[in-house]
């Protein structure tokens, strides 16, 4: 197993170096996050502070050797391992652009850069979104969610600038955010795309559990999250790295799903970036 670390952000409501941040999906009632666009055609187009932290009980623990790279579960999903299939109720492998998903148009993350229709895109069963290096990029919501469930995501993530953060989440139908929750099941920032991160937002004041790991994302793996009445657990590749059975961090409402790649200008030196996915699984429990 690898080697995972969990901290609580005991207060959380601004950023600093320190601090992680929401990236939500786009609400009307914060022009931040822009607007989305429900497209129905598809052509594809080239487009190149915390006041503390207190550290609770590793989810998972094991030696500097077992914290490689989860190399020898490449390709196993949680889904098999735990026998989710017979529920799953929705999927897309991105053999097309669904219609279902809602591309987000407007201002960037925090108001950088542009979130635009154009840089996402589908090709030979994959999903892509590309960012340029003046902050152009993209993101996409599938509405409507659920109550409680599991997700589950194959995806891969472009070596860079750490200026661009890969991330998949889940947000609030409700777009009540911090109160709603939010769930950042997979998530990167650093340049080598080597640290992944689970984000567990909560609260009115977004106070955050994360964890994190040593993962290859340069590779495809599988990304996961299992949402139930009495916990939250984050997997890659079958392999636990993320727990809270805390109820206060556990989300009031239903959930969707976002595939986002966020520009942020003040982490990284101007560069293009970007993400593949090959498909999304939602289960029921």
């Amino acid at each position: 197993m690898p080697e995972s670390r969990q901290h609580l952000s005991v207060s959380s409501s601004c950023r600093s170096n320190s601090i992680h941040s929401s990236y939500g999906r786009p609400r009307p009632t914060d022009p931040r996050r822009g607007e989305t666009v429900t497209v129905k055609t598809f052509r594809r187009l080239p487009a190149i502070a915390l006041a503390a932290v207190a550290v609770i009980t590793p989810v998972l623990a094991g030696t500097p050797s077992q914290a490689a790279t989860l190399q020898a579960d490449e390709g196993v999903t949680a889904a098999e391992k735990f026998g989710w299939t017979d529920a799953l109720n929705r999927e897309d492998n991105f053999d097309t652009l669904d219609p279902a998903w809602g591309l987000y148009d407007g201002p960037g993350h925090a108001g950088n850069g542009v979130r635009s229709p154009e840089q996402v895109g589908v090709q030979d069963g994959i999903l892509r979104i590309d960012g340029t290096e003046d902050g152009t990029t993209g993101g996409m919501a599938w509405d409507e969610g659920q109550l409680h469930g599991r997700w589950e995501t194959r995806a891969k993530y472009t070596a860079g600038t750490s200026a661009y953060h890969q991330v998949l989440i889940l947000w609030p139908d409700a777009e009540d955010f911090p109160v709603g929750g939010e769930i950042d099941y997979s998530e990167v920032s650093d340049s080598e795309r080597q640290n992944l991160q689970f984000f567990l937002h909560y609260g009115e004041n977004n106070d955050q559990v994360q964890s994190e790991t040593a993962v290859d994302m340069t590779q495809w793996h599988n990304y996961a999250v299992e949402w139930t009445p009495e916990h939250i657990i984050g997997y890659v590749d079958g392999v636990e790295f993320f727990r809270s059975e805390d109820p206060k961090t556990l989300p009031p409402r239903a959930m969707h799903p976002t595939i986002q790649l966020d520009w942020f200008p003040e982490d990284g030196e101007a560069g293009p970036g970007s993400m593949e996915v090959d498909w999304i699984r939602q289960y029921t429990l």
